[in-house]
């Protein structure tokens, strides 16, 4: 880590006033602190991280010193080969910063086929962590051992159910199961009667005994009643009366309340039709029209619950959690056990290539079952549902789902809320800004919304590229419509005071931003000047003075003294042309 980076990093914490998840910072007075190890494993088995000793966070992360730094270096890279398992190779430096000597570690994160990383001292199960916000959490039990199953591949789905048969399956499923399986795949089941090919589809296996049993993913893709042998690997969905949960005033619980059972298909159905029948409609602006659409797009929906019930975590461990489906008047979830698994991450989630399957066998049978009354198979487009989702709610004009990947949960959030809808482009109207792109405008309805708003982000709801983003953003602070807090990767973007949405004001904007010619132009009535001495007069940032420049040099008001206008050398005048408003002064 060179010192620029560093003195970027306390300059946001700063700005937090508090660690995140990537940074912690620790004073080390007494030398080397035993919570270091902790904070070593979660950043090792999270994203990884930095560890920063000698600033202390309560005194605003002033630089207290080390007073055997190079000490604390040995004993720190000690620690991390001797005392963690599997050992950690961590990238290790001291720097001078701020009067005072400080150690930076950089962790990286393990692979998936390494976790977790572990304290040896404390063993596996107690020496287990994972970074959650600002702090170190331990693993529980079953969190450990679906890191440990996640290694390989597991076989969770091709588990023996005792007990049962091909009685146990739907025959409807199966003849078109086998149908499917015989047309699209001759070579494999063209010449197998039924059983046999169910045992190569692995929809039927030996058990232990001996016998040819149904296998969990089996029951689940094929079976008449799966719950009578797994009451929990069902779906619930719950539609609640307020954004946290239960109307405490009124005792009221819920609003909906329904449990979907059967095989994988039908659960998907019944899912569909609690969550449409507890739908509104509304209408949302497109074009020079409106269009009344449902609040969240189906095919949306659909792919949330497909995923949910097809990468839920199968394990014994697992079986008595169901898959959920809860509804409020803010947002809908849809959250499954199990974490992701292998090498698809949350930022990586919908790029194309991206794909991995916990249920490999479930997911390959769900391939060749239909949907209850239809043709189509229930994972038909395989690999390509986190991208089915996301274009869906763009289309639609919805912000894009909230993931959230935690070691023995996943959920996807939809924000119940169209980002131009009639209330926002009635609100983008009132600004009075010419010239916005469509992007900026998605941009700044996410930011009306409540959402929060960084390059990365900026990209992914507007689909445009690294170079446009930054150039977009910079235009909407260089208008004064958003505000920048930190730098580089830290950056992050919210409304302009000025710009935020009034309760109850019927243009929808609090005040209007002043209109900035007249100041640049009694800057310049001294004499030319650059940005950087407009900036100085006027007290704008450069981003805003150059917007106004380019605004008063289209009007005629303001002209370069040289052709190269991108120089921040380059000096304005005055052309002599009298502005609006300024006949009266003379």
């Amino acid at each position: 880590m060179q010192d620029e980076e560093l003195a970027e990093i306390v300059e946001n914490l700063r700005l937090l006033g508090s660690d995140v998840s990537d940074v912690e910072v620790k004073k080390a007075e007494g030398g080397l602190p035993r919570s270091a190890r902790e904070t070593l494993v979660a950043f090792a088995n999270t994203r990884g991280g930095t560890l920063i000793l000698g600033l202390d966070e309560g005194a605003d992360f002033a630089a207290t010193g080390l007073s055997a730094p190079a000490k604390l270096s040995s004993d720190l890279a000690a620690m991390c080969a001797t005392d963690i398992e599997p050992p950690l190779r961590p990238h290790i430096g001291i720097h001078d910063f701020e009067g005072g000597q400080v150690l930076v570690a950089e962790i990286p994160e393990l692979p998936p086929d390494r976790k977790p990383c572990f304290s040896r001292g404390a063993g596996i199960t107690q020496g287990s962590f994972v970074r959650v916000g600002d702090g170190d959490r331990r693993l529980t039990s079953y969190e450990v051992q679906l890191l440990l199953a996640n290694r390989g591949q597991p076989h969770d789905d091709e588990a023996p159910v005792p007990g049962t048969g091909i009685a146990d399956f739907d025959p409807a499923l199966v003849a078109t199961l086998l149908n499917r399986l015989r047309t699209r795949r001759p070579y494999a089941f063209g010449e197998l009667d039924d059983i046999a090919a169910l045992r190569r589809a692995k929809a039927l296996v030996t058990a232990d005994s001996g016998t040819v049993v149904a296998s969990v993913g089996g029951l689940l893709a094929l079976g008449s009643y799966p719950q009578e042998h797994f009451p929990q690997l069902m779906l619930t969905f719950v539609h609640y009366p307020t954004a946290e949960g239960a109307n405490t005033e009124t005792g009221e619980r819920f609003v909906d309340n329904v449990v979907a059972e059967g095989p994988i298909p039908v659960m998907v159905r019944d899912a569909l039709l609690a969550v449409r029948k507890n739908m509104t409609r509304r209408s949302v602006v497109r074009g020079a029209g409106r269009a009344d659409v449902w609040q969240y797009p189906e095919a949306a929906l659909r792919e949330a619950i497909v995923n949910a019930l097809v990468h839920r975590d199968l394990s014994p461990g697992s079986r008595g959690t169901q898959v959920q489906v809860e509804m409020y008047p803010d947002r809908l979830t849809v959250r499954n056990p199990g974490g992701l698994f292998g090498p698809v991450t949350e930022e990586r989630l919908g790029e194309e290539g991206v794909s991995s399957a916990r249920n490999a066998t479930l997911l390959r049978l769900l391939e060749d079952v239909p949907w209850p009354g239809g043709g189509h198979a229930v994972c038909e487009n395989r690999g390509s549902g986190i991208r089915t989702m996301i274009n869906a709610l763009r289309a639609a004009r919805m912000s894009l789902p909230e993931f959230k990947n935690r070691v023995s949960t996943f959920s996807v959030t939809f924000p119940n809320h169209t980002l131009l809808g009639e209330e926002t482009v009635d609100w983008l109207n009132s600004l009075g800004e010419h010239g916005l792109s469509e992007s900026q405008c998605v941009g700044l309805a996410i930011l009306r919304e409540g959402g929060h708003l960084d390059n990365q982000t900026y990209r992914t709801e507007t689909r445009v590229d690294s170079r446009v983003a930054t150039q977009e953003l910079g235009d909407l602070i260089a208008r004064e419509l958003v505000v920048q807090t930190g730098n580089r990767r830290w950056a992050r973007y919210r409304l302009a005071p000025s710009v935020l949405p009034a309760t109850g004001a019927a243009s929808g904007v609090s005040a209007r931003r002043a209109d900035r010619r007249r100041e640049i132009l009694n800057a310049l009535a001294e004499g030319e000047r650059s940005r950087a001495e407009l900036a100085a007069a006027t007290g704008l940032t450069g981003q805003t003075v150059a917007h106004w420049l380019r605004i008063l040099r289209s009007e005629g008001l303001v002209e370069a003294t040289e052709e190269k206008v991108r120089n921040p050398g380059t000096r304005y005048r005055r052309t002599g042309k009298i502005a609006l408003g300024e006949e009266g002064e003379a």
